[in-house]
């Protein structure tokens, strides 16, 4: 009995498995022929470039202060001594705050970023999506970002198609 189950098992997996259609993208060279996320990762470059400027520039301001009262410590009064560290602690917690802002996992390069990739991956998704439901195929990895693929038939990889249905000629 348990082995008439066990075929009956085996042989609904192979039947449904051999129905099933796969196939792989290649993300990266879909987003690299994308002329739009090109620009957006731009943008995204030059806006990072300066908020790390800014919080760079109050750390800076803050290890002067630091180093100024170092040098000056032994000369200053007690209360002196007091404003001079409230002064750089306080300056230390601007460049955090400013930094977490930016760069937080809720900050504004996260909130900038989603603006500017979010319609293209939509996009690449759609394709992907529309591309899928014509050919029949259940499944379709990202070749670009599964280290798990060992090696997948050039004849089931659909980059190029995704590219041609977004309007590229690849």
């Amino acid at each position: 009995m348990k082995k008439l189950l066990l075929m009956l098992v085996m042989a609904a997996s192979a039947v449904s498995m051999q129905a099933q259609k796969f196939a792989l993208v290649d993300m990266e060279y879909i987003l690299k022929n994308i002329p739009a996320y090109e620009r957006a990762n731009e943008q995204l470059n030059q806006v990072s470039k300066q908020w790390q400027a800014e919080v760079d520039a109050l750390t800076t301001e803050a290890q002067t202060l630091y180093k100024t009262y170092q040098n000056e410590v032994v000369f200053l009064s007690k209360e002196q001594k007091q404003t001079r560290q409230d002064a750089i602690v306080e300056k230390e917690k601007q460049a955090a705050d400013l930094k977490k802002k930016y760069f937080g996992p809720e900050g504004e390069l996260f909130k900038k970023r989603s603006a500017l990739m979010s319609p293209i991956q939509d996009e690449i998704y759609n394709a992907i999506k529309d591309i899928s439901e014509l050919r029949g195929y259940q499944l379709v990895l990202d070749r670009a970002s599964d280290t798990g693929i060992i090696f997948g038939s050039p004849r089931i990889d659909i980059s190029s198609e995704v590219l041609r249905k977004l309007g590229y000629n690849y």
